[in-house]
């Protein structure tokens, strides 16, 4: 009977190229102990059988202290007996059960020695030496005999030196050493430590790592070092999302031999959804990693043993080291996910790179697949389209909002699922900008009925504008984003920043008021970068961006005279340019329309006028901002809305003062309190006050 071949795979193996189902299928854990121990069984004959034509010459193979010393006796046997004999010369025992194809133990769905051979190729000599290195671990019978064979009592593990032995394989052949070689599949995949680098090659031990027993046994924890990097992957969502060709197209490609890919997000998290139903129609499971370079060693064992995909979604701020380590396995499937774009510097095997595919306008069906029934108590179209989140934050969301519901005892709301979505947002924008919850709504604003039509409008226009500029196709093309832009431009006071506000409230969002202060420098390129970083967030996050007193920074190009009109109109140009390619809601107010360059005009979705209120707009601003707070019977606010031309930011000032003082006398607001407010409003205008010298 022959030993193993040393390049043929493992009888039963399926080649690298093999079927999908072959290659990427889990192996059924049907019973692997069991075929572990029946491997066993064999291998004990084996070993049983190298012992007895051992000490068939061996003078002292009865000494009780064999393999502590060498007497006299044993050095004239080794004197005397010549060179090793070949195969030829000594039948050397038959592969171990389960190697052979004789329908043994070897074809079943829980041998999964076989299975991880079939995954990865091994031949029979790989998988013997497997199960000879793994034996003492399985079964404590095997130390004696190897301490035996190996002469010496204190190394009861296999050698390399035993196991090919054991496997009739002549030890000075090249191909039978290579196979021990750091870059041979045994330890490169890291099924086998071949330890005692110091000492010559066959009397160096070699152990199976615990992990891969594990596995071989049916455990399915993953390896220590892996522990807090592994996360499960998002359920998929119910439909494929924004492009259902590319999942079908990826999942294919799943079917094939193992690849790498690198799919570039628009936002952090978007590929996921489309990963995850990629992976499901192919039949691949994934190992989700979020860990560093320094454990992708462990990572791919654990994916070559299971026969697992490796996902990683959000690479870290420097991910060179983790991609190249990663694209490098080109026996496991590797997809990457990120928002920047690729680059070639970071690995020297180039992944095929390709663009994430954007979720389906509103996601509607992910939102109501993860709420469940309760969805359907409100308008879900309505409250989720703002939101541009990826199929696990659907998820938390629609947990957080569950929670936020159960709370409170009542019913999941609209209002719930808002507060739940927000969470999700990045809050990187808060060290830029100022945040502001909104707490108003459409009836707080009283407004004509043109303007208040074109804020309708643009709420309109944030909620479906990934349905008319994606889906309808009616981007301008050139690189263009979806953003939603919009100028509010009046006298201070008419209404401009709670507009913003309202706008923000209707849409369920964040309203982020810019700090100029934070934004404007001194230093020649500083503004862009700070510019750059506002909207790159903007662009991640669902809320609206307001830029309040926007003549700072979107004022007019001006000729150039001097180095820092140069520089002035480079800011302009780079807004133009960043205008042009942004993805969110930015709103600008002005008190002076004129000073905003006729470029940026061009660019705006919409520019909505303010005018100064007339008398009637007046009288409903003054009885809005009195609504809420106790006064005095004899309190009219007509008087005040003919005689004082104030406009709302002034009026809600003069109603404030009304109510302080008021408030110290611990009365109601009365009609002298008003017109005390009203005057002050005046004088801080640097107005003549009706009724008073000088008038």
């Amino acid at each position: 009977m022959s030993g193993p071949s040393l390049d043929s795979p493992a009888l039963g193996a399926t080649p690298r190229n093999g079927s999908p189902a072959d290659r990427h299928a889990r192996t059924a854990s049907a019973d692997p102990v069991r075929s572990l121990t029946g491997r066993l069984a064999g291998l004990r004959q084996a070993t049983s059988a190298l012992v007895e034509r051992r000490s068939a010459d061996d003078p002292t193979a009865h000494d009780p202290l064999r393999g502590l010393y060498l007497s006299e006796e044993a050095v004239r046997h080794l004197l005397h007996a010549g060179p090793a004999r070949t195969p030829e010369a000594v039948a050397p025992p038959g592969p171990p059960p389960g190697l052979r194809d004789d329908g043994g133990d070897g074809g079943s769905d829980g041998d999964r020695l076989a299975g991880v051979a079939a995954r990865l190729g091994l031949t029979e000599l790989d998988t013997a030496v497997v199960l000879i290195a793994l034996a003492p671990d399985l079964d404590r019978a095997f130390e004696p005999l190897y301490g035996y064979l190996n002469d010496d009592v204190s190394r009861r593990r296999a050698t390399v030196g035993l196991a090919l032995d054991l496997c009739g394989v002549p030890a000075h052949l090249p191909q039978a050493r290579a196979r021990f070689h750091p870059a041979a599949p045994l330890r490169a995949l890291g099924l086998l430590d071949v330890e005692d680098a110091d000492r010559p090659l066959l009397t160096r031990s070699l152990r199976v790592p615990d992990r891969v027993t594990a596995h071989l046994l049916g455990d399915e924890a993953p390896a220590p070092a892996l522990r807090g990097e592994l996360r499960p992957m998002p359920e998929p969502p119910p439909a494929a999302g924004g492009d259902e060709g590319f999942v079908e197209r990826l999942a294919a490609r799943l079917g094939e031999r193992p690849f790498a890919a690198y799919l570039r997000e628009h936002r952090e998290g978007e590929a996921l959804p489309a990963l995850a139903s990629a992976l499901r129609a192919a039949g691949v499971d994934a190992l989700r990693f979020s860990g560093s370079a320094d454990h992708v060693p462990e990572l791919l064992r654990e994916a070559r043993l299971s026969g697992r995909a490796v996902v990683v979604s959000g690479l870290p701020g420097e991910p060179g080291p983790l991609v190249q380590e990663l694209t490098a396995a080109e026996d496991v499937t590797v997809l990457l996910a990120d928002p920047r774009p690729y680059d070639p510097r970071w690995a020297e095997r180039d992944p095929l790179v390709l663009q994430a595919p954007r979720p389906a306008a509103g996601g509607t069906a992910a939102w109501r697949a993860a709420l469940g029934p309760d969805a359907d108590a409100f308008d879900l179209d309505r409250t989720v389209a703002p939101y541009h989140l990826g199929g696990e934050r659907i998820a938390r969301a629609a947990s957080a909002a569950a929670a936020l519901a159960a709370f409170e005892g009542a019913p999941l709301s609209a209002t719930h699922v808002r507060l739940a979505a927000r969470q999700q947002s990045a809050s990187g924008l808060e060290q830029h900008a100022r945040r502001i919850r909104p707490a108003v709504g459409w009836g707080d604003l009283v407004l004509p009925d043109a303007p208040l039509g074109q804020l309708r409008e643009l709420a309109l226009r944030a909620r479906h504008r990934d349905l008319v500029l994606g889906d309808w196709r009616l981007s301008a093309g050139g690189g263009r984003g979806r953003g939603v832009l919009g100028l509010f431009a009046g006298e201070s006071g008419t209404g401009k920043t709670l507009s913003a506000e309202v706008v923000a409230a209707d849409l369920g969002v964040d309203l982020y008021l810019v700090q100029l202060s934070s934004v404007v420098d001194k230093y020649v390129g500083e503004t862009e970068k700070n510019l750059e970083r506002i909207f790159t967030e903007a662009d991640r996050t669902d809320a609206v961006l307001l830029f309040d007193e926007a003549d700072a920074v979107f004022g007019k190009r001006s000729e150039v005279k001097d180095s820092h009109d140069r520089y002035a109109n480079l800011e302009s140009a780079y807004l133009l340019q960043r205008l042009e390619s942004f993805d969110g809601i930015a709103l600008l107010t002005t008190n002076l329309r004129a000073n905003i360059d006729d470029a940026f005009t061009r660019r705006l979705d919409l520019v909505v006028d303010f005018p100064f209120p007339d008398a009637a707009q007046r009288r409903a601003l003054w009885r809005h901002g009195l609504s809420h707070v106790p006064c005095a019977e004899d309190v009219d606010p007509e008087p005040l809305a003919r005689d004082f031309e104030l406009a709302g930011g002034s009026i809600r000032g003069a109603v404030v003062t009304a109510a302080y003082l008021a408030a110290g006398r611990g009365e109601s607001v009365g009609a002298g309190d008003l017109l005390e407010g009203a005057r002050r409003e005046y004088r801080k205008a640097g107005r003549l006050v009706p009724g008073e010298a000088g008038w």
